[in-house]
């Protein structure tokens, strides 16, 4: 069992960065991929990015890429995700994800996901 407990939302102007973080509990975290999502209103939870179990291996939807960039540091069980250059089409609740020893493409699939974390809210202004 592995409970995620995100950080870092806002509110934060167009062409600003924020840095949201993924806190894990459990000793098997290292065995985990994870993954952050995002649900805007009234649309469908869609995949952001993800990262390996070893974090050499990422992957991220085209709409991010480039602008965002996921981490991990498995020492502290916590793993990142770096939001630069962000858009009012950003705004959205983020989701933390965890499935174990899976690949980080295998994470863009929402219906493979094992945990989720409760979501924190970013909002950027136009």
């Amino acid at each position: 069992q592995v409970q995620l407990v995100e950080s870092g939302g806002g509110l934060v102007q167009a062409g600003g960065s924020l840095r949201l973080s993924c806190a894990a509990s459990g000793r098997t975290f290292s065995s985990y991929a994870m993954g952050w999502f995002r649900q805007a209103p009234g649309k469908e939870r869609e995949f952001v990015a993800a990262i390996s179990w070893s974090g050499g291996s990422t992957y991220y939807a085209d709409s991010v890429k480039g602008r965002f960039t996921i981490s991990r540091d498995n020492a502290k069980n916590t793993v990142y995700l770096q939001m630069n250059s962000l858009k009012p089409g950003d705004t959205a609740v983020y989701y933390c994800a965890a499935r174990p020893w899976t690949t980080a493409q295998a994470m863009g699939v929402k219906s493979r996901i094992d945990y989720w974390g409760q979501g924190t809210q970013v909002t950027v202004s136009s």
